[in-house]
């Protein structure tokens, strides 16, 4: 039995089956994923995930009760839980991902979306047992007294219903995502909106990347449930039961992302782009393709930032990498698109035959991400929204002399705007100005922001986020 065990939609693993049959293992996605991979392998941490795919599900009927560890693979300790995929379909793409993502990040076309029915009432119903099904899986797993840690919008109803199984246990819920202002949150069906909300009161503690999501939470259980809030204790006291609520801003550990950072497919990248781009500055941007993520603005503010200065045609290019996210929806393959087009428009406007402006790539590729994050002379992170952001973090890390120009709506902003570029995500021109005023800074003070940048993007390491919450579950 387990004595700390993690709970989270993703897994540090997934896996595809090749052409000859054989199932191949690689790295999971997600800053999540990033996040956590390395601390739960080390210290011995049971992981609880979901399989995402049918060469996932695959590797699952593989291993006895699901424990990917026992079957032979290099995982650390970990289950992975083969949910019926139509149950999956349901609660991970029409509510965690169009539904609660939605809502915490004010993604709606208000005038027409959302609207809930009947289809909703079911998709609903699959999120129910998507939930019911990971608290059945820890409450088998965990030891008496056991330490919990439940991750992120896709599992707000299990720590409710792990307590019913298993009261002995010390629940944490950790959301990584933003947290909407009780005006927006009610957009939720009430019934939905409480199931919600008291589902992550199940937990001994919630924690939050941010303050500002923390007190929109807190906010939210005052508003729909009628709980007594306080502030100043950062708690919640709601039907006889009281929970501690956390702010707990995920770092990077910036000894083994170097050491990655360093590997031979890495310089090799790195190697590829110098000899694609020459002794150009270079604008960096790694994101997924997820609307929160702004890429669009972001294109079409560095169009500007072209079109205003000249002076810089044939000395910049901008490495954009995008990846392709949750193309199961039909907004996410739309925006894809749109990203695509926008990126041709540039190019038509301003290439020339011995300069590229803009390099687009949507193929996911982490060493090559590292290459740039390790060249890059200014990284753009301008989400609408975001929990916090760790490419933010990242950057600054690897580069030696990176200038970050940061959305003040990233969580990230709460520790890194005072040493960022700080800019209005919807402001265009804002944008490009600020990537002028990036790429002409003077050494001494981009340095200086950068190791400023990198010292409080290292302060709470995955290692210490960790053991900070279990610690606050005594």
């Amino acid at each position: 039995m387990n004595s700390v065990l993690v709970a989270s939609n993703r897994g540090p693993v997934s896996f595809t089956v090749s052409d000859d049959g054989v199932l191949t293992m690689r790295r999971g996605g997600g800053g999540l994923v990033s996040g956590l991979s390395g601390v739960a392998k080390d210290d011995g941490v049971l992981w609880v995930c979901a399989a995402l795919s049918d060469d996932d599900r695959g590797a699952v009927r593989l291993s006895p009760g699901g424990r990917l560890d026992q079957a032979g693979y290099d995982t650390g300790p970990l289950r992975m839980l083969d949910i019926p995929a139509t149950t999956f379909h349901r609660a991970y793409n029409a509510v965690a991902n169009s539904t609660l993502w939605f809502v915490n990040h004010l993604l709606y076309d208000i005038p027409n979306a959302p609207s809930f029915g009947i289809r909703f009432a079911r998709e609903w119903e699959s999120y129910r047992d998507y939930n019911g099904a990971f608290a059945l899986a820890l409450a088998e797993e965990a030891g008496h007294g056991a330490r919990v840690m439940v991750q992120d919008y896709h599992l707000t109803l299990t720590p409710a219903m792990l307590r019913a199984e298993r009261p002995d246990l010390r629940i944490a819920h950790f959301s990584h995502t933003p947290w909407a202002p009780p005006e927006y949150f009610s957009l939720l069906p009430d019934e939905v909106a409480g199931e919600v909300l008291e589902g992550i009161l199940g937990a001994d503690h919630a924690g939050f990347l941010a303050e500002r999501w923390a007190a929109a939470f807190m906010d939210c259980c005052e508003a729909v449930l009628g709980a007594e809030v306080d502030r100043a204790a950062r708690s919640v006291t709601h039907e006889g039961r009281t929970t501690r609520i956390g702010v707990h801003s995920l770092g990077v550990d910036g000894a083994a992302l170097w050491e990655r950072a360093g590997e031979p497919d890495v310089e090799s990248h790195i190697t590829a782009i110098r000899e694609q781009v020459g002794d150009r500055r270079l604008i960096v941007r790694i994101d997924r393709t997820e609307l929160s993520k702004n890429i669009v603005r972001g294109l079409v503010a560095y169009g500007e930032f072209l079109a205003a200065h000249p002076e810089w045609h044939g000395r910049v290019v901008h490495l954009a990498f995008a990846y392709p996210s949750r193309h199961d929806l039909p907004e996410y393959r739309e925006y894809t698109a749109s990203v695509q087009r926008c990126a041709q428009e540039i190019e038509n406007e301003f290439a020339t035959e011995d300069w590229d402006p803009l390099i687009l790539n949507v193929h996911d590729d982490y060493p090559r991400s590292l290459a740039a994050y390790r060249m890059a002379d200014v990284l753009l992170v301008n989400p609408i929204r975001d929990g916090m952001n760790l490419v933010a973090k990242e950057g600054p890390v690897l580069s030696p002399r990176c200038a970050l120009v940061l959305s003040r709506e990233a969580g990230a902003a709460a520790e890194l705007g005072p040493y960022a570029l700080m800019v209005n995500p919807y402001d265009i021109s804002g944008t490009a100005d600020a990537l002028h005023r990036a790429l002409v800074m003077p050494e001494d003070e981009r340095r200086a922001r950068r190791d400023k940048l990198r010292a409080a993007a290292t302060a709470l390491p995955p290692q210490k986020w960790l053991a900070a919450q279990l610690d606050a579950l005594g």
